[in-house]
């Protein structure tokens, strides 16, 4: 009884969570209603050949042809069978809620959990969730379908509240949720989240070195450190199976080096990723004021006429051009909103600066500014060239405006130890902080500031901010009309472009000014409970309450801007399969076992619905093999122009189109048939009778010593009779041999992972085959091993001897095997050290 008493206000905080989590997706959530996402729905088609394979064998496949021509399921769906521990362990986490319903319980959660372990008050760590599980970008993510990033993010504040623990001598606390919460964060595979929050848990120890040294405890800190260390290990071979394939994958896939060598190298970084895509996404320097006033470059990128309270000053000539641009008018190529992460958590933010003192608000500070710098991007470009070329593994990540995750966690963790302070300071407002000024004989001069005096300044810099942006908004942002949209509407006659551009910045203005107002008053209203309370006019828990309210309603009110009840339809309508179509049922026809489709009717390399029903050349991954991508770049994206005008100048009829020619190596990937688009929408499918088959014998081998000539080479060559490869594969494929007429390869068995050949030539030789080659791909001849080469920069090769045989290609890694058991073997050992920790704990007390 008295340990449910313990934790009864606890359990009703949680409750609490589930109450409010559900009711930000009222009515959806009680209505069965679910998002409709198409990052998510377009994956469906991306694992589909997946989803079939597993349910009628049970099994999972490491390889799938449903796009790309072919590539490992590492990072589409890294599912391994020692994961179904932490699955549960999740489920529990987040009591089994509904999808939506408990990605923000568990922010809420997880950020509670942080609080607590840093000897938070129940309804002070209850304040500080609200704060941070709100922030605007972590709903923006839900509502774009960003899942695994969601989830990354929900685990990592628990995360570090272990290492918290752990350095404040709660080892055993510290170490299982270190250990746990390390398992469950790197399960949730979203990479590039878990690196940035490295940054902050790097700081965050910093911190707590500079504090031991001060305190002369570093048996404390050294304890503490392999307390922690120890753990994170366990997590990190808990997911070795999915951390391994993971890793092995990228030295082949966009975000590994390319062993081109690019005219334009020093665009290109040491991961193989260009400079230019890795920073197009970057937060412009005053785009900054976003997390403080959400509009501050207008929002997401959406029609400007739907904002009806917008376009009561818009001019109805040009109302069409309204519908046409956007309400954002960032530099960024477009957005789904802004970083906001409350007006008056910022006041309390600045506030921290001056009244927190020790290494903790440094560390927070610190960890602030660079991901601010870092944010800008290319508006920063010789900031974050320094990280690209110096700092390892930040150049395998794309989307730099994303790192502000990091300024969302360290503002209002350090908004909250300012809060903090403040109520629990006897007579705050007459009290003192001292200001440090600077070395004098070797002593730190400080003069002591008055309360008072910060709290002011805090709102002069921020509520004071948000007035005179309002007043003079073109003072501050001289340009309400992106350089994008100025190119674009350039067209357009003097006469009536300056009228448009007048008009438009107006109504740009007041969408600012008014969140400017409203970033003014929320803050107003805070400081306002804020002081009543110093001044003992309201007792501290209703002041809590009172702030616990408006900034919830602050959030909630601009989070529904970005995920609201009109982006809930039925579940049918994402649960339903990919509608089939007359095209598709035309294609589906052909019951050839392995062919593939080039849909020309559709954006060819941003969607995955053609791969719902075919095996596409096409799809969509945010990180597709490198090969493939500038093989893309080299050849099939020219080669797809080609045959588009080549066949609507034969009028469809293939056996007019020169495809040998205009689309070679189209032909070598088996691409058996092409979509072609039709007026008013609808579409036609074309065989392409010049598709080179699942795989052919060549006559001529050449080799090559590099890459740039391997892809060179491709050009010159007759693709059905001739190959080229890189000289290291000479050993495994030898010499071609010119075949006779006899010759043949027929496919006998298809599965994603394994494809069954009989292979007859009197003279043997080099068979090509239009698969894609991958590292760990095997093959037998006959049962016995022999060697996969790689040809013609990405397809798969053997050599045969003469004769029939059986040809098998494999891919069943048999390092899924060895670390599945290494996991396991992970999962015993945390499980016995979380035991004895227990135990050595009740023991601890009981004496």
């Amino acid at each position: 009884m008295k340990t449910l008493k313990r934790f009864l206000p606890d359990l009703l905080v949680v409750l609490l969570f589930a109450v409010i989590a559900f009711a930000y997706f009222f009515p959806a959530d009680t209505e069965g209603r679910i998002l409709y996402r198409h990052d998510s729905s377009a994956g469906r088609g991306a694992g589909e050949e997946l989803t079939e394979y597993y349910q009628r064998t049970g099994d999972m496949p490491r390889w799938t042809n449903a796009l790309f021509g072919g590539m490992p399921t590492y990072q589409m769906a890294p599912s391994y069978h020692s994961q179904e521990v932490l699955n549960g362990v999740g489920k529990f986490y987040h009591l089994w809620l509904p999808e939506n319903v408990w990605y923000v319980f568990a922010y809420l959660l997880g950020f509670y959990i942080l609080l607590r372990a840093f000897d938070f008050r129940r309804e002070l760590a209850a304040l500080g969730s609200i704060l941070w599980a709100f922030s605007s970008y972590f709903f923006i993510i839900i509502a774009a379908g960003h899942i695994w990033k969601v989830i990354a993010l929900a685990y990592l504040p628990p995360m570090i509240a272990g290492i918290v623990l752990a350095y404040r001598g709660k080892y055993v606390w510290g170490f299982v949720l270190t250990g746990l919460f390390t398992a469950l964060e790197i399960q949730a595979n979203h990479v590039q989240m878990t690196y940035y929050y490295l940054f902050i848990v790097l700081f965050m120890v910093i911190a707590y070195l500079v504090e031991a040294l001060r305190q002369k405890q570093m048996a404390r800190f050294a304890k503490a450190t392999a307390v922690c260390a120890v753990a994170a290990v366990l997590g990190v071979v808990i997911n070795l199976s999915n951390l391994y394939h993971t890793w092995q994958y990228t030295q082949e896939s966009m975000r590994g080096k390319s062993e081109l060598v690019k005219k334009n190298a020093a665009n290109q970084t040491s991961s193989g990723l260009d400079r230019d895509y890795i920073t197009q996404w970057s937060y412009g320097v005053d785009e900054t004021w976003t997390l403080l006033v959400p509009n501050t470059k207008g929002g997401a990128s959406v029609p400007l006429a739907q904002n009806e309270k917008a376009m009561e000053k818009a001019n109805p000539e040009f109302y069409q051009i309204y519908q046409q641009l956007g309400q954002y008018w960032g530099n960024q190529p477009g957005t789904s909103g802004p970083v906001y992460v409350g007006a008056f958590v910022m006041l309390l933010f600045v506030l921290g600066l001056f009244i927190v003192k020790g290494p903790m608000k440094w560390a927070l500070l610190a960890a602030t500014v660079l991901s601010v710098l870092l944010s800008w991007g290319r508006n920063f470009m010789w900031f974050t060239d320094l990280f690209l070329d110096y700092v390892p593994m930040y150049a395998k990540f794309r989307t730099v405006a994303s790192i502000l995750v990091i300024a969302e966690f360290t503002i209002p963790l350090l908004a909250m130890l300012a809060l903090k302070k403040v109520l629990e300071t006897e007579n705050f407002l007459k009290g003192t902080t001292p200001l440090f000024i600077g070395p004098a004989s070797h002593r730190l001069v400080c003069r002591e500031v008055k309360n008072r005096s910060w709290l002011a300044l805090s709102f002069v810099l921020t509520a004071g901010m948000c007035v005179a942006f309002a007043i003079m908004p073109t003072v501050f942002f001289p340009d309400f009309v992106s350089n994008a949209e100025l190119r674009a509407l350039a067209s357009i006659p003097s006469e009536y472009l300056t009228p448009l551009i007048s008009n438009l910045r107006e109504i740009r203005i007041s969408i600012f000014t008014a969140d400017c107002w409203r970033s003014f008053f929320v803050i107003l209203a805070g400081t306002v409970i804020l002081v009543l309370a110093l001044l003992k006019k309201l007792q501290p828990k209703y002041a809590v309450a009172l702030l616990f309210a408006l900034c919830l309603v602050d959030m909630w009110q601009v989070n529904k801007r970005y995920l609201n009840d009109g982006m809930f339809v039925e579940r049918s309508v994402r649960e339903t399969p990919q509608q089939e179509t007359a095209t598709d049922r035309q294609i589906l026809q052909d019951t050839s076992l392995d062919y593939r489709v080039l849909n020309l009717a559709s954006n060819t390399f941003n969607e995955n619905e053609t791969s719902y029903y075919h095996k596409s050349i096409g799809g969509y991954h945010a990180a597709k093999l490198r090969r493939y991508q500038e093989l893309i770049d080299a050849y099939i994206a020219s080669e797809m122009q080609q045959a588009m005008s080549a066949i609507a100048k034969a009028q469809g009829d293939m056996t007019s189109v020169p495809g040998d020619s205009v689309y070679p190596v189209l032909n070598m990937l088996n691409t058996k048939y092409i979509i072609m688009p039709l007026q008013g929408g609808q579409t036609v499918p074309l065989q392409n009778p010049y598709a080179y088959g699942n795989a052919w014998f060549v006559d001529r081998l050449q080799y090559v010593d590099n890459a740039n000539q391997e892809l060179d080479a491709i050009k010159q060559l007759d693709l059905h009779h001739e190959a080229v490869a890189d000289s290291k594969f000479k050993a495994a494929l030898g010499e071609a041999v010119k075949q006779e007429g006899t010759a043949f390869v027929r496919l006998d068995k298809y599965e994603p992972n394994e494809l069954q050949y009989t292979v007859q030539s009197p003279k043997g030789g080099v068979v090509v085959f239009s698969e894609i080659y991958y590292p760990g791909w095997t093959a037998t001849v006959d049962g016995k091993d022999v060697e996969v080469g790689r040809v013609n920069y990405v397809l798969r090769a053997i050599n045969v001897k003469p004769g029939e045989h059986k040809v098998v290609l494999t891919f069943k890694p048999a390092s899924v095997k060895n670390t599945e058991t290494a996991a396991y073997a992970a999962y015993l050992l945390l499980a016995l050290a979380i035991i004895g920790g227990v135990v050595f704990e009740m023991k601890r007390k009981k004496e």
